[in-house]
């Protein structure tokens, strides 16, 4: 079997929830010597679910970054959050990983929970393993689960070892290509056996398999076998190696981690083919020539004592603490040798996963060298599938509240802030509700910042079906000089979108030009809250006469006059209500589109088709309109529906008149509302 180099090489851990990949990075720490007793996830203290939040949901909710040595390779394993809803962070530490392990459940119903992630790491030739966890648990044949995955992998998939079954029970495998039988003792290395006889032909079978397969990709090893002639195993290991190191195949395993089986054995593979962290630069980066020390930031965070740390990827070094790197000084170079606690370190040799202090204008993504940073290729941030408004629970934590959601949405690339100037609300998006859950509960524990959090507000505007002419008068005496402002204006509907327009006829000087500005500007004003209680938009107005008085006009008389013509017009103007309509495009399995359809249809939406999603087979993308009011709990539904993996994209298309007794709803919402503010 090859050797490979002994620089620091990265593992990222990824997979569906629930598939046990926090147990299995466990078994792998304990095979590694890293803890010498295991947690468990309904203990509360396993490695992986460090954070408060990761252990009160009993879930992996960050990126957990974990050092360890086996057989004495220095290795970096990064624990990845499995529920969709903090994909982002699996998705950025799958870039700067030379290999991943994803961990699946053993029935082929949830096999498709894998499928984006298996999407993602072919579209970025990311090299990946299989491991089919549980698989003690299995109610199918290891045959129909590889039917089931290679339906969701573009790549082909290698299996690299077959079963021995006893008693209707997986008690140990044989390996494909070494031809080695062993046999489990849970919590012990596995004891090498004789191949039992009852699984000979099926590990013939399966080997023959696993050659030609790999025989797609060597062309000598193609002429073995048509000659009859048994290929070397080296040649065999070579070959799994090079195909791993380029994307051409996925090697499977199985194994079940609460037990510690098939672990040493996916580690050995992990030892002996995982490339070094030179290939993996190359197949990530274009400009390798230079020789000057080179990292990349996956990850954010923001620590209590620490401050702002940039988690990295050291692609050359030595990177080097106090030195220039990504256009500032580093302060302070952290490692992570023991779990949970960082610990300060010189330098950083290539290879190595570190964290960098204090690099302020530094983000997750940067290519940070002696000049600064460079451009990179990497992920977009996910789109924002769900909000809440949150503002703060003490009156004058505005800004700590302000302060506190940047850093958090700096930490999680899958958060989004933004001020709904419509609605005057703070919005914070995330990629469901499990998610905002965490950020909240990060705001109050980490930031110290309480905030009561409600449903946003959906913004609704209003319009005008028909023209009115008004006059507004305003005269005012007060002793001295008095107020009087006159106006005529017209007020005629826009088509939609137009927005609003302001036109002076004034003729004659009937109204002074200094005081017209005045007159659009009270327009203006008074358009933010219409008879309805929302905006006014897509309407003109125009000025066409009036009167003015030489001592007593002013401007704020005309603001006022023209004020009050648009109260007393637009009610008679016919006013209507317009909600927001979305254009959406929901992404799911075909066996779910009629799903999908109908989660439109039931709330209100317009359907306007569907077609096959491009790349992906066996999924369609649903094409439809649909009411903001109604994007709510969309996700739920359509998560529900396809067992986490089907989403959606959305955008604002146009504003639609609402009627009857929902807009009669809706205004009376609003009265209430604004009675009570």
């Amino acid at each position: 079997m090859p050797e490979r180099a002994t620089s620091p090489r990265v593992a990222a851990l990824v997979g569906p929830y629930l598939s046990g990949k926090t147990s299995l990075l466990e078994s792998m720490l304990m095979a590694c010597g890293v803890i010498h007793r295991k947690g468990r996830v309904e203990d509360s203290n396993t490695v992986g679910d460090a954070s408060q939040e990761a252990r009160d949901r009993a879930m992996t909710t960050e990126i957990n970054v974990i050092e360890a040595d086996y057989l004495g390779d220095a290795w970096t394993f990064l624990d990845c959050p499995g529920s969709v809803e903090f994909q982002q962070d699996a998705l950025n530490a799958l870039m700067v990983a030379d290999v991943a392990v994803v961990v699946c459940d053993p029935d082929p119903a949830r096999v498709r929970m894998a499928m984006p992630l298996l999407k993602f790491l072919d579209q970025r030739s990311i090299p990946h393993m299989i491991f089919i966890n549980k698989i003690e648990t299995a109610q199918v044949t290891l045959r129909e689960l590889m039917e089931a995955l290679q339906g969701v992998s573009d790549r082909p998939l290698v299996l690299r070892e077959v079963p021995i079954r006893e008693d209707g029970k997986v008690t140990g495998y044989v390996d494909l290509v070494s031809e080695r039988a062993y046999r489990y003792r849970p919590g012990e290395r596995s004891d090498l056996i004789q191949i039992p006889d009852q699984v000979r032909d099926r590990e013939k079978e399966a080997r023959q398999d696993l050659l030609e397969s790999l025989a797609d990709t060597n062309d000598h090893m193609l002429e073995e076998l048509l000659e009859d002639v048994v290929p070397p195993k080296d040649e065999v290991y070579d070959t799994l190696t090079r195909d791993l190191a380029e994307d051409r195949v996925v090697p499977v395993f199985f194994g079940g981690a609460l037990e510690d089986n098939g672990v040493v054995r996916l580690l050995k593979a992990l030892r002996h083919e995982t490339p070094g962290v030179d290939e993996t630069l190359e197949r990530r980066l274009v400009d390798t020539g230079d020789s000057a020390p080179l990292a990349q930031v996956f990850k954010t965070v923001h620590a209590a004592h620490t401050g702002k740390m940039s988690l990295a990827r050291v692609w050359r070094g030595p990177v080097k603490d106090s030195t220039p790197i990504g256009g500032e000084k580093i302060n302070g170079i952290y490692t992570f040798s023991t779990p949970g606690q960082p610990s300060k370190a010189a330098q950083a040799e290539a290879g190595r996963v570190v964290g960098l202090g204090r690099l302020e204008g530094v983000s997750t993504g940067d290519l940070l060298d002696a000049k600064g940073t460079r451009e990179a290729d990497w992920p977009a941030p996910l789109s924002p599938l769900a909000a809440v408004a949150v503002r703060p629970a003490k009156h004058g934590d505005d800004v700590k509240l302000t302060g506190a959601l940047a850093k958090l949405s700096e930490e999680d690339r899958g958060l989004k802030v933004d001020q709904n100037t419509e609605t005057n609300e703070l919005l914070l998006w995330g990629q469901g509700d499990i998610h905002l859950q965490v950020a909240l509960a990060r705001l109050a524990r980490q930031y110290n910042v309480e905030v009561k959090a409600e449903k946003p507000l959906v913004p609704y505007q209003e319009t005008i079906k028909k023209p009115t002419k008004k006059q507004g008068r305003f005269k005012r005496q007060t002793g001295g000089h008095g107020q009087f402002g006159d106006v005529h204006i017209e007020i005629k509907p826009l088509p939609r979108g137009a927005g609003f327009a302001f036109h002076d006829q004034i003729t004659g000087g009937v109204v002074p030009r200094q005081y017209i500005p005045a007159v659009e500007q009270g327009v203006r004003e008074w358009s933010r809250q219409g008879p309805l209680g929302f905006p006014v938009v897509d309407f003109e107005v125009t000025l066409y006469d009036g009167s003015y008085h030489t001592v007593d006009s002013s401007e704020q008389a005309f603001k006022t006059a023209a004020q009050l013509a648009m109260r007393e017009g637009v009610p008679a103007c016919d006013p209507v209500l317009l909600e927001p309509i979305l254009k959406v495009e929901i992404s799911v399995p075909n066996d779910a589109t009629s799903k999908a359809q109908r989660a439109l249809s039931t709330r209100r939406g317009q359907i306007l088709g569907f077609d096959q999603k491009e790349g992906w087979d066996g999924w369609d993308v649903v094409y439809g309109m649909l009411p903001q009011s109604e994007m709510h709990d969309l996700i739920v539904e359509i998560r529900s529906a396809t067992m986490g993996v089907g989403t959606f994209s959305w955008a604002f298309d146009h504003l639609q008149e609402l009627s009857g007794r929902e807009a009669e709803q809706v205004v009376d919402r609003r009265k209430a509302m604004l009675e009570n503010a």
